[in-house]
């Protein structure tokens, strides 16, 4: 039977405290749930969105087949974290473009889209957000965090923010922190929108305009980094657009501007598809928090340090040609983890496919999630 999703709207009269000092005065939590939660609500696993992804973790909208959460083929009745065993909970984080608050709604000070001026949020606001949602439903402990990329990033924040409320975390193609490389790509993404005309210091909405160039520009940039040079050129290689492959040679009319080779039109494409449903000040706000995690900081860059307030058990996950969030940095965090003595399983999977790999079906990588579930669903027993 096909797992029908439901989103939910919550709502905080009470503000939320920011790292920053701001605050978020009130504010909803878009979120959807799967499958029962038991009589003991034990049996809990939260899920954690990465950068462009959402509350719509798993299952698909009533009469639309094709509206499928993004983590739909690692999530639901039989799969690896297995509805008919686990309370599954998606949340939208604040700042995000996918019905939780954030800068396209209206400001209730101003009476005016927050645009701009919606606060920075850091992973560490997001997890207390969470952790309110939580509380609503009556959830004390969780069976299980989980998350990919930046949402792994969350679930490893949950055991240092909420140690006594996990039990396990599961981090997968995520990092104790960014890279500067990582940073980097970032910034000339962020740089691409807002030095976009139709940016207008981030009030586009009373222009009744979209920064859509320069959306187009960062999606391109970040989806270059989510894959592998291996994956690029077994699906592109240096193929010509179809209509340049069939002109004779002395025919050919060189360019600097058309579209020529495959590779070319993909991201033009996955641009402009991005351009059409991503907010760009939601863009400069997630990548922002990306750039500040890094729980290290406030123990001098120790993170062995950093990790020893952890109580959850914990299984890393990478993938070798990850080179966005590559396999050494969760070995930096297992070794840390170690050091500390905490319970940990790590996999390293041979995968073809890039950052993006944590997203599609591995029957290796499946497995090693499903045999931790599986664990932890014993142990509810």
């Amino acid at each position: 039977m096909p797992l029908i999703a439901k989103p939910q709207t919550m709502h905080f009269a009470e503000a939320l405290a920011l790292a920053s000092g701001a605050v978020l005065r009130a504010y909803d939590l878009t979120y959807e749930t799967y499958g029962t939660l038991n009589a003991d609500k034990s049996n809990a696993v939260l899920v954690c969105h990465a950068l462009n992804a959402s509350h719509h973790v798993a299952g698909s909208y009533e009469g639309q087949p094709k509206s499928q959460g993004w983590w739909d083929n690692m999530i639901g009745p039989g799969k690896s974290v297995d509805t008919n065993r686990f309370f599954v909970i998606g949340i939208n984080n604040p700042g995000s473009c996918f019905g939780s608050t954030g800068p396209r709604d209206v400001n209730p000070e101003t009476g005016k889209p927050y645009g701009a001026s919606f606060p920075v949020c850091t992973v560490e606001d997001w997890v207390n957000a969470q952790a309110l949602l939580l509380e609503r439903l009556g959830i004390t402990q969780l069976a299980a965090v989980m998350g990919g990329s930046l949402g792994g990033m969350q679930a490893l924040s949950w055991t240092l923010q909420y140690p006594d409320r996990v039990r396990h975390a599961v981090v997968v193609a995520s990092a104790p922190n960014l890279t500067a490389e990582n940073i980097a790509f970032n910034e000339v993404a962020r740089r691409a929108i807002v030095t976009d005309p139709e940016f207008h210091g981030g009030d586009y909405y009373e222009h009744g305009v979209v920064p859509r160039r320069g959306l187009r520009i960062a999606r391109m940039i970040g989806h270059i980094t989510y894959l592998s040079d291996d994956v690029m050129n077994a699906k592109f290689g240096r193929e010509l657009r179809a209509a340049v492959a069939g002109v004779a040679r002395e025919d050919y009319r060189y360019s600097t501007q058309e579209i020529e080779f495959q590779i070319e039109g993909y991201l033009r494409h996955q641009g402009d598809k991005f351009s059409e449903y991503f907010d760009a000040n939601t863009y400069l706000l997630i990548t922002r928090a990306l750039d500040y995690f890094d729980p290290a900081r406030a123990h001098g860059g120790n993170l062995t340090e950093a990790l020893a307030a952890a109580r959850a058990k914990f299984l890393l996950v990478s993938f070798t040609t990850d080179w966005r969030f590559a396999p050494r940095r969760s070995r930096e965090t297992v070794h840390a983890l170690l050091e500390n003595r905490r319970d940990v399983s790590y996999a390293e999977i041979d995968a073809p496919h890039g950052h993006d790999a944590f997203l599609l079906d591995d029957a290796r990588y499946m497995s090693v999630v499903r045999s931790y579930f599986d664990g932890i669903a014993e142990a509810l027993a």
